[in-house]
C-alpha cells in the first residue's frame, strides 16, 4: 500500500520549518529547517519552496503520495505591520436620499484607518448604475493613485449584484478589487467597508506571493491541493489567499495552537510557543482555543481569529544594557540581525572575543550586546543564557555548548562587574517578565483554575523560557513532543475551516437552512470532500447575527486508522475532564458519524450537604468540544418519537423563554438557541429531523 503524505510548512520570524506526516500513522517521516528568507527577492515564499523540495528529497516522497501541501504565511500581517500597503479606492453605493449617511460610513478618513491611504467615490443606485458611471469612478480613483478598489453597498450582503458589477468592471480595467459582501455577511457598513479596505490594501502583494508559490510547486510536478493556514486554525485554498489575505492574519501563531490541539490533545492549558524571534501565547479551554475579532494596528475588523498574544521576546532575542545592568531583551533577534548564537560557536573563538555594542538595523534606536572575535560577531541571546545556566537538556533542540555560553556570559559579566551566572539569570528573568505578566493576565481574564491548568511549551525555544515561567507561577509544565516543529504539524494536520456571519433580526429555520447551504457550497469550492463537511451554527441575539462555521477535510479517510480520530474511551475521558465529572459517572448517550454526546454527574458542595447536577458535552471525533451544557438532557429515538417527545416538551413550555437546544445528526450540530419561543424551536426542529438519519437532541434543563 502506497503512503499518503501531508506536508506542512510554517514560516517563522527566524526559521521556515516543514514536516511530512504519513497520514494513516500520523508519524513524521521527514522534516526540514531553513533560515526564513526575509531578504530574498521572492521574500519568505522562496524559503517555503526550498523547504518543500528538501522534505521531498530526504524522504524520497513521490508526487503521487502527496495528498496535501499546506503552509502558514506572514505576508499579510507583515505588510500591514510594516505599512507596506497599497492605496485603496472605495466605491460606495446607495440611494441618493441616504448619500450623506453612506458617505459618512464609507469614507474611512477618520479613526481606525491608521496608515491606510483611502480615496472615495459615491454612486447613486436610485437608478440602474451604468458601465460608464462605474468606469468613470474607477478612472478617477486610478488617477488619484488608487491601486486596488473596494466595492461596498449598504445592503450588499442581501443583494451583491452592484458590488459584483463594480468588480467586473475593475477586472476589465486591470484593477484588483474586492467587495465588502465577500468579507462579511454583517450589515455593519462601516466595519465591513473598513475590513474590506484593509484586505484590499495587501491584495497586490499577496497575489504575487501566491502566484510564485503555486507556480513553483506546479512546475515541480506536484498536483496535490495547496492550502494556506487561516488565523482561526483552519486551512483554505490559495484562491482565498489571493482574494481574502486578511483571513491569514495570525496564521503563524494559529498553526502552533492547532498543532497543540491536534497533536497533543490539550484540554485545558496555556500554550506558550517560543520561537527565535517572538513568543505566542494562547489559552485553551475545554479543548478549544479562544476566538476573537482582530484589530491590526489601528484597524478594527470583522475578521475572527485565535486569541493569540504575540510578544517580541524569544529564544534568539538579543539584549540591551543600561546603568551597568541588563535593561531589556528583544525585540531584535539574532536572525534578523544576521548573527549566529554565541552558544553554538567554538569556545576557543569566544575566549579571544570582546563585548561590543551594535545596531543591527539602521533604524534601531538602541544598541544591542554582541561578542566580536576576529572577523566574526555573535549575538548573546536567551538561548545562550539558558545554556550557561545548564537549563537545557542535552537532547533538546536549543542545546548548545555550555562552555561557549559561559565564556560569553563571563565576558559580559566583566563589563557589568558580576559573576556569569548572575548575568545569565538576569537575562532569563528580564525575558520572562513579559511572558509571566501576559500569562497571569490570561489566567485571570478567563478565570482558569491553576490546579487544573498546565503550561505547555512549544517551539524550538520552549525549554529556554517556559519552564522558568511555569515555576514562577507554580503551574505544572509539559513540553510538547516535537516542540520545535509543532507549528508545521499544526499546518499539516489542519482541516479546511470557513466561517460566515449573517445579519438576522430573527433566525427562522428557512434562513438558517439557507445559511447552511451557502457555507456548504463554499466548502465544496474550497476542495472539501462532501462527506467530511460538518456545520455548526449559533445565533447571537444581542447582535442579531447568525454565525455559521464549517469544517471539512481535503481527503476524508474512513475508518479507525485515521490518526487524528479518537476512540470512544479517549473521548469519554476528555468529556469527563471538560465537565469536571466523575469518570465513573460519565457515559456515552448518543453518537453519529462525526459527534459523540456524553452525560456526566457533577457533585457540587453546599453548606447543607451536597447536590448533583447532570452535565452534557458534545465532542467531535477529534475530541474537540462543540457544546458544553452545565445542566442538560439528551433525547434520542427515531424521527417520529423525537418529533413527538421534543416538540411536546417544548410546546408545554410555550410561555417560558426558549431553552438552549441543539440537534445533532451525522453531519451537523445545529443550534436553535436564537429562536425566542419554544414553539418556534419545536417547529424548526420538526422540519430538520429527517427519517432514516440518526438524530439526537440536547436540551437545557431549567
Amino acid at each position: 500500500m502506497s503512503r499518503r503524505v501531508r506536508i506542512g510548512i510554517d514560516v517563522g520570524g527566524t526559521f521556515t520549518k516543514g514536516v511530512a506526516l504519513e497520514t494513516r500513522s500520523g508519524m513524521i517521516i521527514a522534516r526540514a529547517t531553513l533560515p526564513t528568507t526575509h531578504s530574498s527577492k521572492r521574500g519568505v515564499s522562496e524559503g517555503i519552496v526550498s523547504v518543500l523540495r528538501e522534505i521531498i528529497s530526504d524522504a524520497a516522497i513521490s508526487y503521487g503520495e502527496i495528498e496535501l501541501v499546506s503552509h502558514s504565511t506572514t505576508q499579510a500581517i507583515n505588510a500591514l505591520l510594516e505599512s507596506d500597503t497599497h492605496k485603496v479606492g472605495v466605491i460606495a453605493m446607495g440611494v441618493a436620499q441616504s448619500r450623506k449617511d453612506v458617505v459618512k460610513r464609507t469614507k474611512l478618513d477618520g479613526e481606525g484607518t491608521g496608515s491606510l491611504e483611502v480615496l472615495h467615490e459615491f454612486l447613486d443606485t436610485s437608478h440602474l448604475i451604468t458601465t460608464e458611471e462605474v468606469q468613470g469612478a474607477l478612472e478617477r480613483l486610478r488617477a488619484g493613485g488608487a491601486e486596488v478598489v473596494v466595492a461596498t453597498e449598504a445592503f450588499g450582503v442581501d443583494d451583491p449584484s452592484n458590488e459584483l458589477f463594480v468588480m467586473e468592471q475593475a477586472s476589465k480595467m486591470g484593477i484588483p478589487s474586492t467587495a465588502s459582501h465577500e468579507i462579511s455577511g454583517s450589515y455593519g457598513l462601516e466595519i465591513r467597508t473598513l475590513t474590506a479596505a484593509v484586505n484590499a490594501s495587501v491584495l497586490p502583494k499577496t497575489f504575487e506571493v501566491a502566484e510564485y508559490i503555486e507556480s513553483a510547486i506546479r512546475e515541480a510536478g506536484i498536483s496535490s491541493p495547496l492550502m494556506v493556514m487561516r488565523g482561526d486554525g483552519g486551512v483554505t485554498s490559495m484562491e482565498t489567499f489571493r482574494t481574502k489575505p486578511i483571513l491569514t492574519v495570525l496564521s503563524g501563531p494559529a498553526a502552533s495552537v492547532t498543532g497543540a490541539l491536534l497533536h497533543l490533545r490539550v484540554t485545558n492549558g496555556v500554550f506558550v510557543e517560543v520561537g527565535g524571534t517572538s513568543t505566542n501565547i494562547c489559552i485553551i479551554r475545554n479543548g478549544k482555543p479562544e476566538i476573537r475579532y482582530v484589530t491590526i494596528r489601528d484597524h478594527p475588523t470583522c475578521i475572527r481569529s485565535m486569541d493569540v498574544r504575540v510578544l517580541g521576546v524569544a529564544g534568539g532575542s538579543m539584549l540591551t544594557i543600561r546603568d551597568g545592568a541588563v535593561s531589556r531583551v528583544g525585540p531584535r533577534s539574532a536572525h534578523i540581525a544576521g548573527l549566529g548564537y554565541s552558544c553554538f560557536a567554538d569556545p576557543r573563538v569566544r575566549q579571544a572575543g570582546e563585548i561590543v555594542m551594535i545596531r543591527p538595523r539602521d533604524d534601531d534606536k538602541e544598541e544591542y550586546v554582541a561578542i566580536r572575535s576576529g572577523d566574526h560577531t555573535y549575538a548573546i541571546t536567551n538561548t545562550c543564557a539558558a545554556n550557561a545556566l545548564n537549563m537545557i537538556d542535552r537532547h533538546d533542540y536549543s542545546y548548545g555548548s555550555q562552555e561557549s555560553a559561559r565564556v560569553a556570559m563571563q565576558k559580559l559579566g566583566e563589563l557589568l562587574h558580576m559573576p556569569f551566572h548572575m548575568v545569565a539569570m538576569s537575562i532569563i528573568q528580564t525575558s520572562s517578565y513579559e511572558i509571566l505578566k501576559t500569562t497571569r493576565r490570561i489566567l485571570k481574564e478567563f478565570k482558569m483554575n491553576i490546579q487544573d491548568t498546565k503550561i505547555i511549551g512549544g517551539g524550538g525555544g520552549a525549554s529556554v523560557l517556559v519552564p522558568f515561567v511555569a515555576k514562577q507561577l507554580g503551574i505544572q509544565y509539559e513540553k510538547a513532543d516535537d516542540a520545535e516543529v509543532i507549528s508545521s504539524i499544526g499546518v499539516a494536520a489542519s482541516m479546511i475551516r470557513e466561517e460566515l456571519e449573517f445579519s438576522m433580526i430573527q433566525s427562522t429555520p428557512e434562513k438558517i437552512s439557507r445559511a447552511h447551504r451557502k457555507i456548504y457550497g463554499i466548502m465544496l469550492d474550497r476542495g472539501a470532500v462532501p462527506e467530511s463537511i460538518t456545520i455548526e451554527s449559533s445565533y447571537m441575539r444581542e447582535k442579531s447575527i447568525l454565525r455559521v462555521t464549517a469544517t471539512g477535510n481535503v481527503d476524508y479517510i474512513q475508518g479507525d486508522a485515521r490518526p487524528d480520530l479518537l476512540g470512544i474511551q479517549e473521548c469519554m475521558e476528555r468529556a469527563a475532564g471538560v465537565m469536571g465529572a466523575d469518570p465513573d459517572s460519565t457515559r456515552l448517550s448518543f453518537e453519529s458519524d462525526h459527534y459523540m454526546v456524553f452525560e456526566g454527574d457533577v457533585t457540587e458542595g453546599r453548606i447543607f450537604g451536597k447536590r448533583k447536577r447532570r452535565c452534557v458535552v458534545i465532542l467531535d471525533r477529534f475530541g474537540r468540544t462543540k457544546v458544553m451544557m452545565h445542566k442538560g438532557e439528551v433525547i434520542k429515538g427515531d424521527a417520529r418519537e423525537l418529533r413527538e417527545r421534543v416538540c411536546g416538551m417544548l410546546r408545554a413550555r410555550q410561555h417560558d423563554i426558549a431553552p438552549q437546544v441543539y440537534l445533532v445528526n451525522d453531519l451537523t450540530v445545529m443550534d436553535f438557541s436564537g429562536l425566542t419561543s419554544p414553539v418556534h424551536v419545536a417547529d424548526a426542529i420538526s422540519k430538520e429531523i429527517m427519517d432514516g438519519l440518526r438524530t439526537g437532541i440536547v436540551m437545557e434543563l431549567k
